[in-house]
C-alpha cells in the first residue's frame, strides 16, 4: 500500500506544480526541486498519523500485548520509526538550508546575467553558504548545549567538556536535531498563523459562496470597455484642432489605455472560460462544492473550539512559563478529545479522523497561500496564479509547506496530547508499592525522556510499569520548554487571525471567476496559454 500511496503524492505535485507554474519561465531544476519538496512535505504529514497507528497496534484492547509484540520487537519497530523521522527531518533541513536557496539564488542569478553557468553557480553557493552556516550554528547549539547538567562545585572545565559529548553520544545527535527542527518550527508557526488561520476560513466559505457568472462579469466588462473607450475619446477630442494636450490629459491618457487593455485581455479570458467544458462541470457539481465547503467550515470550528478550550486550559491549570504552560492531565475537555476516545472503539475511525485534520492543515494552508500570495511583513513579493507563477514564487510557497509541516505535529498535540502520546493502548492497573514521591517519579520520567515539563502521574506509572510505549514523535516536540511556552503564545494568535479571517471572508462577496487570473501587469503574451487551462 505504501509504494502506492508514495506514487499518489508524486502525482499529485506533478500536477499542482504544473498546474501553477508559469510555462513561459518553466524550468528544469526548478520544476524538480519544488514537486520534491512538496512531496517531502506531505510525505512528512503522514508520518504522525503512523506513529500513532504502531504504538497503538502492539497492544490489545484489554492492555495486554499481543504475543509478537515482545521487547526485541516493539524497541525494532520504535527505532525504525525514529529513524524514519530522522531520514524525513534531515531531508526537510538539506532542502531548507540548502537546495532550495541554492536553486532560488541560481534561478535570480541567471535572470540577472546570462553568462556562464560557472559564475551563476558559484554566486548561488555564496549566498546558500549563509543558510549553511545557520543549520550548523543550530545543529550545534542542539548538541551541546545542555538540558540538564549536574552543578558540581569541584568539577573541572575538561569533566565539563566530557560530559557535554558524553551526553550528545547517549541522545545519538535526537537533540541536535530536535532544536534544529523545533527552531524551523517555530518558523512554521508564524506561517500557520499568517496563510492557514486565513485558508481555514477563507477556502470554504469560497466553496460555499461560489464564483460570479462568467456571462454576468462579460457583460459588465464590455460596460467598462464602453466607458474608457468614451473617455479616451472626449481628451482626445480636445486636440482636434491642432492643440497639444496637458501634461494631466497625456497622464490621464496613459493611464485609460493602460485601463483598456487590461479589460481586454479580461474580456479574452471569461470569453474562454464561459466556452471551456471546464466551467460547465463546475456548475454540474456546485451542490457536491457546497457540501464540500460546509464539512470543511465544521472542521475549521471544531478545531480552532477545541484548540481554544486546550489554551486556556493551559492558562488556568499550567504550571507556568518556566515549564512551557505544559498542565498535568485534562481539565477543560475539548470536542476533540473527547470524539477521538469514542472513534477508538471502531478502528480504524480515530486514525481517519487525524489524518483528515493533517491534510487539510495542508491543503487550507495551501489555499491560503494561493489567495494571500507570498509576502515579507508588508511587502509582497510573489503571486500565486495559475499558469503564471514564477519559479521563485514556487520554491518559496514549499518551502513555506515545509515548515508549516513541522508546525502540524504540534498543533494536533496541543489538541489531544494523551492521544498524540499514546495512541488508543490502555494499560492494566498493577498494584505495586513504589517508594517514591511525585515530583521524583516525575524526575525519572523526564530523565528517561529528555524532557523538562510536569508529567501526570497516570501517565507517569504506566510508563514506569512498562505499559504503554511513547510515540516517537513527544521525543522530537518537547524537548526544550522555551519552543513548547512560544507554541502556546501561537495558538492564541492562530485563533485570533482565524477568526478575523473568517468575519473578512463572510463580509466578502463572490469571488471572480478569473480572480487573479489578470493584472495589469501582465504582459499580452500570457494569453497566448488560455487554451492549455480553458
Amino acid at each position: 500500500i505504501f509504494p502506492c500511496v508514495f506514487q499518489a503524492i508524486l502525482i499529485f505535485c506533478w500536477v499542482y506544480v504544473r498546474k501553477y507554474q508559469s510555462r513561459r519561465e518553466s524550468e528544469v531544476i526548478s520544476t524538480i526541486t519544488a514537486i520534491f519538496a512538496l512531496a517531502v512535505a506531505l510525505i512528512s504529514s503522514a508520518l504522525l498519523p503512523v506513529d500513532i497507528f504502531l504504538v497503538s497496534y502492539m497492544k490489545n484492547q484489554n492492555g495486554t500485548f499481543k504475543d509478537w509484540a515482545d521487547a526485541n520487537v516493539s524497541r525494532q519497530i520504535e527505532d525504525t520509526v525514529l529513524y524514519g523521522y530522522y531520514t524525513l527531518y534531515s531531508i526537510i533541513l538539506f532542502c531548507v538550508f540548502l537546495w532550495i536557496p541554492f536553486v532560488y539564488f541560481y534561478y535570480e542569478e541567471k535572470e540577472e546575467d546570462d553568462g556562464n553557468t560557472c559564475s551563476q553557480v558559484k554566486t548561488a553557493l555564496k549566498y546558500t553558504l549563509g543558510f549553511i552556516t545557520i543549520c550548523a550554528v543550530l545543529l550545534l547549539i542542539g548538541a551541546f548545549v545542555p538540558l540538564d547538567i549536574p552543578n558540581k562545585k569541584n568539577s573541572t572545565e575538561w569533566e565539563k567538556v566530557k560530559l557535554l559529548f558524553e551526553e550528545f553520544g547517549s541522545s545519538h545527535g535526537l537533540t541536535a536535531l530536535s532544536f534544529s527542527i523545533s527552531s524551523l518550527t517555530v518558523i512554521g508557526m508564524l506561517a500557520a498563523i499568517t496563510y492557514t488561520a486565513y485558508g481555514m476560513s477563507a477556502l470554504p466559505l469560497n466553496l460555499i459562496k461560489g464564483t460570479t457568472s462568467a456571462a454576468y462579469e462579460r457583460l459588465e466588462n464590455t460596460e467598462d470597455i464602453e466607458e474608457v473607450e468614451q473617455h479616451l475619446l472626449r481628451i482626445k477630442s480636445k486636440c482636434r484642432d491642432g492643440r497639444p494636450l496637458s501634461s494631466r490629459d497625456r497622464r490621464t491618457v496613459r493611464q485609460l489605455e493602460e485601463r483598456l487593455r487590461t479589460l481586454r485581455r479580461r474580456e479574452r479570458h471569461l470569453e474562454s472560460i464561459e466556452k471551456s467544458w471546464w466551467t460547465k462541470f463546475c456548475e454540474a457539481i456546485r451542490p457536491l462544492k457546497i457540501v464540500w465547503g460546509v464539512f470543511f467550515i465544521i472542521v475549521a470550528l471544531l478545531f480552532t473550539v477545541s484548540l481554544f478550550l486546550s489554551n486556556l486550559d493551559k492558562a488556568l491549570h499550567s504550571a507556568g512559563f518556566d515549564s512551557g504552560f505544559i498542565i498535568l492531565g485534562t481539565n477543560l475537555t475539548n470536542p476533540l478529545n473527547m470524539l477521538l476516545p469514542v472513534l477508538q472503539t471502531v478502528f480504524p475511525l480515530d486514525y481517519i479522523l487525524i489524518t483528515t485534520i493533517v491534510m487539510y492543515f495542508i491543503f487550507t494552508s495551501m489555499a491560503g497561500i494561493r489567495n494571500m500570495g507570498i509576502w515579507f511583513f508588508w511587502i509582497r513579493l510573489y503571486k500565486i496564479r495559475r499558469g503564471k507563477t514564477r519559479p521563485q514564487a514556487l520554491l518559496f510557497l514549499c518551502m513555506i509547506l515545509l515548515l508549516i509541516v513541522l508546525h502540524t505535529s504540534y498543533m494536533i498535540y496541543s489538541l489531544a496530547p494523551q492521544y498524540v502520546m499514546y495512541g488508543s493502548q490502555k494499560y492494566l492497573v498493577q498494584v505495586r508499592y513504589i517508594v517514591a514521591t511525585y515530583n521524583q517519579l516525575g524526575n525519572v520520567f523526564r530523565s528517561l525522556l529528555y524532557v523538562n515539563e510536569p508529567i501526570p502521574v497516570v501517565l507517569l506509572l504506566a510508563f514506569l510499569l512498562d505499559q504503554c510505549i511513547v510515540t516517537r514523535t513527544y521525543l522530537f516536540l518537547h524537548k526544550f520548554w522555551f519552543f513548547s511556552a512560544a507554541y502556546y503564545f501561537g495558538n492564541w494568535a492562530f485563533i485570533v487571525v482565524f477568526l478575523i479571517g473568517l468575519i473578512v471572508s463572510c463580509c466578502k462577496g463572490k469571488k471572480s471567476v478569473i480572480e487573479g487570473e489578470v493584472d495589469e501587469d501582465d504582459s499580452d503574451m500570457s494569453d497566448d496559454e488560455l487554451s492549455v487551462y480553458y
